[in-house]
């Protein structure tokens, strides 16, 4: 595998200008009120019901401050699975593909009830599909506890260095609009769009495989996510193409988006690192190739002067962006978790709902190998 080199920045050190001024860094998973909707969260208030899960909602602990990741081995068990999926998908299982590559409806699975050999079917075909809505699910009734042992079986959680989490939970990710908050308005008021493409933490060494996102409280309408297949995105480039980006690879910044936090006097539960990984990067289950770069997080090809850096990022941000053609756009349900694999994907969240409804959901991110690539 090829090594991911990472170094840690703090605030005295120089950073790259290049890493100070992203064009696409978006901040609509940071737009959070709470702190002046405590209120009409616990309680209800003003015409809203309280939150169905207050245990869920979200709290910014400033003790919680932990050390750089350290490396770990990652076991991949899509590569245990088998692919007739007979644990994972009986006969009485209702699967709709979305499109012919990337999303899939699945019915009549309770998730939370898997074997372990139904666990590396899971793994297996959400890699192969990508993104995988599973319907009535009972993971938002777990206790906080057993949601995260069962995403322990996929990898290491990951610790979000500044989002918001379940009191004692910091291994949750907590995505959170409150019932009452206007700040839409505010939102648009500096962007034309809400699209923010992004794989999950992606500076890390080490980012996220196969990740778990399970819904608490939904808008009457909106909020929808998308994603988009970093596998037939490669697919549809030419060889000659292909060819050249393998052996190319980028850095990853996530030093943008802990700036953005301690400018709202947010947390910061650890110092923010930058990585660099392969452009094109393999899945080791798969063996498919997939492009890893993204808007949000991404900053520079590495070894390349910055207008040619430029102009070929943002071929492959349009690429990915206007592929409607491998992209899939999953609705909320209640009971819905949403499970996909952020090597191979790229997501974004809609903020399209009506101004006022509460957004909330809950992340569990188990991180997998080191990015590698495989010979063209």
């Amino acid at each position: 595998m090829a090594p991911s080199a990472t170094t840690t920045l703090t605030e005295t050190e120089a950073v790259p200008q290049a890493l100070k001024t992203p064009k696409y860094f978006g901040l609509y998973k940071e737009l959070n009120r709470y702190e002046i909707q405590k209120e009409v969260e616990l309680e209800g208030k003003d015409g809203f019901e309280a939150a169905k899960y207050p245990h869920y909602l979200p709290t910014w602990n400033p003790e919680q401050r932990y050390g750089p990741l350290q490396p770990f081995e990652h076991y991949e068990h899509g590569k245990d699975a088998d692919t007739s999926y007979p644990e994972l998908l009986p006969e009485a299982a209702a699967v709709t593909h979305l499109t012919p590559t990337i999303g899939t409806e699945v019915r009549g699975v309770q998730l939370s009830s898997l074997s372990n050999a139904g666990k590396d079917q899971l793994a297996r075909f959400v890699a192969e599909r990508k993104v995988v809505a599973f319907r009535g699910q009972d993971f938002a009734d777990l206790s906080i506890q057993r949601a995260l042992d069962f995403g322990a079986y996929f990898g290491r959680h990951h610790i979000h260095p500044t989002s918001g989490s379940p009191e004692g939970y910091p291994e949750i990710h907590l995505v959170h609009r409150g019932a009452g908050d206007k700040s839409g308005a505010q939102f648009f008021a500096t962007r034309t769009s809400s699209v923010a493409w992004h794989s999950d933490v992606s500076y890390e060494k080490q980012p996220p495989g196969t990740t778990f996102l399970y819904i608490l409280d939904k808008p009457e309408t909106g909020g929808d996510t998308l994603f988009v297949n970093g596998v037939e995105a490669y697919n549809r480039l030419s060889p000659l193409f292909q060819e050249r980006l393998h052996g190319l690879k980028a850095t990853h910044s996530g030093i943008e988006q802990v700036a953005a936090a301690v400018a709202r006097g947010s947390i910061n539960r650890r110092d923010p690192v930058v990585s660099e990984h392969p452009i094109v990067r393999t899945h080791p289950a798969t063996g498919e190739k997939a492009l890893y770069v993204n808007p949000q997080f991404t900053r520079d090809i590495v070894g390349m002067k910055k207008e040619e850096s430029d102009a070929l990022l943002k071929f492959l941000y349009d690429h990915l962006a206007y592929g409607a053609d491998f992209q899939a756009r999953v609705k909320w349900e209640e009971g819905t978790v949403v499970v996909w694999d952020n090597r191979v994907t790229q997501h974004s969240a809609l903020v399209d709902w009506k101004d006022g409804g509460r957004r909330h959901l809950a992340r569990i991110t188990p991180q997998a190998e080191r990015p590698y690539e495989t010979a063209f």
